[in-house]
């Protein structure tokens, strides 16, 4: 059963890094310092070395997991409605 929750978070937690990592990179570069927040190649290297570390060390508690897991959601949560916002208002 233990081995079973594991699978899923992992599978979650891994989704969950890879939409953000595809979503950052579908976002203009000059986005990023416009509302205010890190270079589109920060959130690149963040979100995309989160993903791989998921997938290599495949274990969703340890350390990088939950770092990666963290700045993932920060990155969906923070930084992509912003950007979405101030599209949305250009328009």
């Amino acid at each position: 059963m233990q081995n079973l929750v594991l699978l899923v978070l992992w599978v979650l937690f891994l989704l969950i890094k890879v939409v953000a990592f595809i979503d950052c990179i579908r976002r203009p570069a000059d986005a990023f310092p416009a509302v205010s927040r890190q270079s589109k190649i920060l959130w690149l290297l963040l979100t995309g070395i989160s993903a791989l570390a998921g997938i290599v060390i495949q274990d969703p508690l340890s350390i990088f997991g939950i770092a990666g897991l963290v700045a993932s959601l920060v990155y969906l949560f923070d930084v992509r409605p912003r950007i979405i916002e101030l599209f949305a208002n250009r328009w």
